[in-house]
């Protein structure tokens, strides 16, 4: 019995032993610390200005009297996203795209404030500094929902609106008025950063996973590297309060278009029958074959509605 016990104890003692040892191994490979800021900066290009105590990288290009776009990308997303667009948009307007605070070069907002309010009225005073009184403003799924609120909140400031795939109505895990639950498992977000498994989360945004090129995964990937911008995405996520959209957007005057991927899946063409119950001025695109980043995927092909509409006399 005595002999039993020692043996039982013994592999107990190995069990335990390899299993801490797998766990010191695993997280030795998934561990990603941040990348130098001065090593991003110099690879991805931007200018750098303080607006309301947060240090936002943008890029400002075309005619500085032509009229103004503002660009607003989506979670985890940086200004990058919008490039393909943004070289075709600068011959003929002033292009402006910035990191929203707490996602790429602009880094964590100091203040750990990453609310609607807040975001709002650093679109303003960005603005103000700029010099741009009006803008049309574009957004892309998080970018989308604060285009809206924007456009909603200060109308005087907003030409047209262009909406890809906005975020905003409540999903599962996201209910109106009080702020997600963040998994547990995403709470070691701030420590690991696999490329695989970005591949895999970056793929679903595609409706063709293959467009998705080593050089976009590399740069997200850089972005998610950049100091201090995990906790400031798992920060916003715990902090997000969405609002029932619906008397909200029916106080948009702004010519809106709405264009969506049929193959988005992530927010899925569905709720754009939501948008277009609610918001009083608005026309659907639908983009076939095309997913939730269609200004990544096809920039040619899903840039052509918005030249479109842009280019339309002001009603």
């Amino acid at each position: 019995m005595t002999l039993k016990k020692s043996r039982f104890r013994k592999i107990l003692g190995w069990a335990v032993g390899l299993t801490v040892l797998v766990i010191v191994a695993l997280s030795a490979w998934l561990y990603a610390p941040d990348k130098p800021r001065a090593e991003l900066e110099a690879a991805y290009a931007g200018q750098y200005r303080t607006v309301d105590g947060v240090r936002l990288r943008l890029r400002d290009t075309g005619p500085r009297k032509a009229p103004a776009l503002i660009l607003l990308h989506g979670f985890g997303a940086s200004l990058d996203t919008w490039e393909p667009w943004a070289r075709a948009l600068s011959a003929k307007y002033r292009v402006i795209r910035f990191d929203l605070p707490g996602f790429g070069l602009a880094g964590a907002d100091p203040t750990g404030d990453y609310s609607d309010a807040r975001t709002m009225r650093i679109i303003a005073d960005l603005m103000d500094q700029l010099g741009v009184d009006r803008a049309a403003v574009i957004g892309n799924s998080l970018g989308g929902r604060i285009a809206w609120t924007f456009a909603a909140t200060r109308p005087e400031r907003v030409s047209r609106l262009v909406l890809i795939s906005p975020d905003g109505f409540a999903s599962p895990g996201f209910a109106y008025e009080k702020p997600p639950e963040v998994p547990l498992l995403l709470k070691v977000l701030p420590y690991i950063a696999p490329r695989g498994m970005l591949r895999e989360n970056l793929a679903v945004t595609y409706a063709r996973p293959e467009a998705l090129t080593e050089a976009t995964l590399t740069r997200y990937r850089d972005m998610l590297l950049a100091p201090g911008v995990r906790a400031a995405m798992l920060a916003r996520m715990g902090t997000t309060v969405l609002h029932d959209p619906a008397p909200i957007l029916a106080r948009i005057q702004a010519p809106t278009l709405l264009l969506w991927g049929e193959r988005d899946g992530m927010i899925p063409i569905a709720n754009a029958t939501d948008y277009m119950r609610d918001l009083p001025h608005a026309r659907l695109v639908r983009l076939p074959n095309l997913g939730h980043v269609p200004f990544e995927e096809d920039p040619a092909r899903s840039l052509q509605p918005v030249e479109r509409f842009l280019s339309e006399p002001t009603p």
